[in-house]
């Protein structure tokens, strides 16, 4: 593996194989460093992608890294731990270094975080086994699989009553179970019951099932409530402590006054405040479907190669003793 390559790209799914496509095809040397941990690795299938819908997620992976091996990117399992800005080079004055778990040294002109985010879910016993199957959380991933049945909501969230509504729509035979009774205000409460959902306060204190498949949830009471899914919101955070070295957090996004994720701060083509790094997929944005992931990495990709181009244009004024003038090393929109 060649340790200097134009662009690093950190994550391997559906961004970060996008933004490695586009980038191979534009003839840039790219590594693609993948741990293997897919957010939504335990789903079944991928849905709403036009083309590949229903597709598992491992299998739309090993199509996406066939195709950009095709145009000579590099695929390496691992884990970046860190990453740090270096002085590039007489070319080029931005570069970053990146350090994989292995204690391997990679560098690059560029790097494209395209690592995701994690679920962080409610705390409910049996909850997490059941994540991705038995227990959802999109309504458009999950939705079509599980209309009609008997479908629980576990309010967490004050978003809570339109998310049960959005399953609502799905089945008629939906029933909100609510941490918190403040979570709920009267308009809630009544749009709710207009809809023939009823309300659910005994708190949930498991996720019931018998071998892989959810039975129900048992509560507080000591009563049980059969149930064939139960659908809850999740805490979707960046991944993003690797970047530390570079001065990049993730920062609290909001719904209202509520804090319901963290993502980093990118513009409109995924440029992050750090010149030359570039973000893209759900640790931008944690609401992102698999094909709006991969749309942003093709985005997201072009501004990179774009980025590329104008410095190397720079570089060839500069070695031709022609002034760059003020917009020469300005990144292509």
């Amino acid at each position: 593996m060649s340790d200097h390559h134009d662009v690093i790209v950190i994550g391997g799914s559906a961004a970060g194989l996008s933004a490695a496509l586009i980038l191979g095809r534009s003839r840039r040397s790219v590594l693609v460093v993948d741990s293997g941990e897919p957010r939504n690795a335990p789903a079944a299938g991928a849905h709403n992608y036009l083309g590949r819908e229903g597709v598992a997620p491992a299998e739309l992976t090993r199509i996406g890294r066939d195709e950009v091996a095709a145009y000579g990117v590099r695929v390496t399992a691992g884990r970046v731990v860190a990453a740090s800005a270096t002085t590039g080079d007489a070319a080029d004055p931005v570069g970053f270094s990146v350090t994989l778990d292995s204690g391997a040294v990679v560098t690059a002109r560029r790097l494209v975080v395209a690592s995701g985010a994690v679920d962080v879910l409610p705390q409910v016993p049996g909850l997490a086994e059941q994540w991705g199957r038995g227990v959802v959380h999109c309504p458009f991933c999950h939705g079509w699989e599980i209309r009609d049945q008997r479908i629980g909501v576990l309010v967490t969230t004050p978003n809570g009553a339109h998310h049960v509504l959005m399953f609502r729509a799905l089945s008629d035979r939906v029933t909100a179970f609510v941490t918190d009774p403040a979570l709920l205000d009267d308009t809630d409460r009544a749009g709710l019951a207009a809809r023939g959902v009823p309300v659910v306060t005994d708190p949930v204190t498991e996720v019931v099932s018998e071998g892989d498949r959810l039975t129900g949830v048992a509560l507080a009471s000591g009563s049980s409530v059969e149930l064939d899914a139960l659908a809850t919101a999740s805490r979707p955070e960046a991944r993003v402590d690797f970047l530390s070295g570079l001065g990049l957090t993730a920062t609290e996004q909001f719904m209202g006054d509520f804090s319901y994720a963290t993502a980093l701060t990118v513009d409109a083509v995924g440029q992050t405040p750090v010149r030359g790094v570039y973000a893209a997929g759900n640790v931008t944005n944690p609401m992102a479907t698999v094909v709006a992931s991969a749309a942003a990495g093709t985005q997201t990709g072009a501004a990179v190669h774009g980025d590329l181009v104008q410095a190397d244009l720079a570089a060839a004024l500069a070695g031709a003793g022609v002034g760059t003038g003020a917009g020469a090393g300005a990144v292509s929109r």
